[in-house]
């Protein structure tokens, strides 16, 4: 078969096929870049690319020297890259869904100045505000409030809202999300917060305030959003010690 988008985007969905009717449990030695060549009659270069594209997606993890292996039945954040909540909680064996509390366009004039600023946003534009509460197996994880700079997707609905922000930013509205500036904190619920996620007040969260860019760095979207304690954790490879000089000669003012 010839190694076409189409073709790639096919052999993707068939090995998340794969992965959830199988018998691949979470931990499990998955199929090797030959042996997926051979199963679906494909170049080794393909099936590389697809295997690539599931451990991007959270499903799949690379442990040098021993394989490819299928990610544990775990809600985490990566903080190497942007992952949609949506194949996060599909990887951890679990069912995605979207509580959308409100979906709100207004003139900028009527946003904050520092939303404002963060979205490098006009007082004549138009700044979608939303709500939502993300479950995984109708248990609420995360309570987000986010601000989206509507000239940016203006296909975007309030029923997208509803499902994959991210899916409809990069399928739907053709968008290149190149990244995003992310502070977290360690944060008890308040009253909102608790409700939301349906935790006692007080409860410990993760709290991520972050902007994410298009095509390098126009802002798209600024958000607030909290993350149970108790379902997730954080996930990250750092590289080894550098020396004191080339540390020092990184740091740039």
């Amino acid at each position: 078969m010839k190694p076409n988008g189409t073709f790639h985007q096919h052999l993707v969905e068939n090995l998340r096929t794969l992965i959830r009717d199988s018998g691949f449990a979470p931990g499990a030695k998955f199929l090797t870049e030959r042996e997926i060549a051979e199963k679906f009659e494909t170049s080794r270069p393909t099936a590389n690319k697809a295997l690539s594209s599931l451990v991007s997606a959270g499903l799949l993890e690379v442990r040098r020297g021993a394989g490819t292996f299928v990610c544990k039945n775990v809600l985490d954040y990566d903080l190497e890259r942007l992952v949609s909540f949506t194949d996060k909680a599909e990887a951890a064996g679990k069912k995605p869904s979207t509580e959308l509390l409100e979906y709100r366009p207004s003139k900028a004039a009527q946003v904050s100045p520092a939303i404002l600023l963060r979205l490098n946003a006009s007082a004549e534009e138009t700044v979608v505000y939303m709500e939502r509460i993300r479950l995984a197996d109708s248990i609420p994880v995360i309570y987000e409030r986010r601000h989206v700079a509507a000239k940016l997707c203006p296909k975007m609905t309030k029923t997208d809202a509803k499902g994959s922000l991210y899916a409809c930013w990069t399928e739907k509205c053709g968008l290149n999300i190149t990244g995003a500036d992310e502070t977290i904190h360690a944060v008890n619920a308040s009253k909102e917060e608790a409700d939301a996620l349906k935790v006692k007040v007080g409860t410990a969260c993760f709290k991520i305030v972050a902007t994410g860019y298009v095509d390098g760095e126009t802002p798209l979207w600024h958000e607030e959003t909290f993350y149970r304690a108790d379902v997730y954790e954080f996930r990250n490879r750092i590289g080894g010690l550098s020396g004191p000089q080339s540390a020092m000669g990184q740091i740039k003012e």
